[in-house]
């Protein structure tokens, strides 16, 4: 695990693209496609506008994986992920992804996880573009995160502090309006990347970004897992490294 941290959210979010394209180049430059996983969030947004303006990538080479998805929320909510990566990432390249497998949490979440399973182990990923959530949580896996389950996607209870962070950012009018359940791909699958990029802006985050890189690793804290990986590059900014 390597800790980078940047002036400012723009500059933060900049970096961990640069990184992040510079290890999709590499990944098509030894095979004819490159496997990534993208987040969501207000933490991404920087750096997904820098990824999409990323020179020298072949994206029709390229095959996405959704990190995650409210379990029974349509897509045409302005919460929903699928939305999100839609207008802020796929729509935004200059070509067309190889493929978009994303996180439907539709009428039977569990078969979703089956079949979403069954097809990202057919693609081992290259890099896994992630965040760290205000409980520490990676992914929708809330502390205490199980570090050990074996399937690639689950689903999961969200914990009242991670819906209090959807309602906090905007996505929600009201905390009874955050859905309990979601699909999330598993701790350990996403630490099967072969490299992670994990962007982590703003203050709010700081508590968490403490616990997840200065602490013993514990699945009360479920990013602090990252610290195991052999190729994590953490992006934080200033405000998010205030209490390192």
């Amino acid at each position: 695990m390597k800790l980078n941290i940047f002036k400012d959210k723009e500059q933060n979010g900049a970096a961990a693209a640069a990184a992040g394209a510079e290890l999709i180049r590499q990944a098509l430059a030894e095979r004819a496609e490159a496997n990534i996983i993208v987040a969501t969030g207000a933490s991404q947004f920087d750096m997904l506008s820098s990824l999409v303006k990323s020179e020298g990538i072949d994206w029709s080479r390229v095959r996405m994986f959704h990190l995650d998805e409210y379990v029974g929320l349509p897509e045409t909510h302005p919460a929903s992920f699928r939305k999100y990566l839609k207008e802020r990432f796929v729509d935004q390249l200059p070509e067309k992804l190889l493929e978009c497998n994303f996180v439907d949490g539709g009428d039977d979440p569990e078969q979703a996880c089956i079949e979403l399973d069954r097809k990202i182990r057919q693609y081992p990923v290259d890099v896994a573009f992630v965040g760290i959530g205000e409980n520490g949580h990676l992914a929708f896996n809330d502390p205490p995160a199980d570090f050990e389950l074996e399937q690639a996607y689950i689903v999961v209870e969200l914990d009242e502090a991670c819906r209090k962070q959807q309602l906090g950012e905007g996505w929600f009018p009201s905390l009874e309006d955050v859905p309990r359940k979601a699909i999330s791909m598993s701790i350990k699958h996403i630490m099967k990347s072969k490299a992670i990029i994990c962007t982590v802006p703003d203050a709010r985050k700081a508590e968490a970004v403490r616990n997840s890189l200065k602490l013993e690793v514990s699945n009360l804290h479920p990013a602090s897992i990252l610290q195991r990986h052999e190729q994590c590059l953490i992006f934080v900014d200033e405000a998010a490294a205030s209490l390192l």
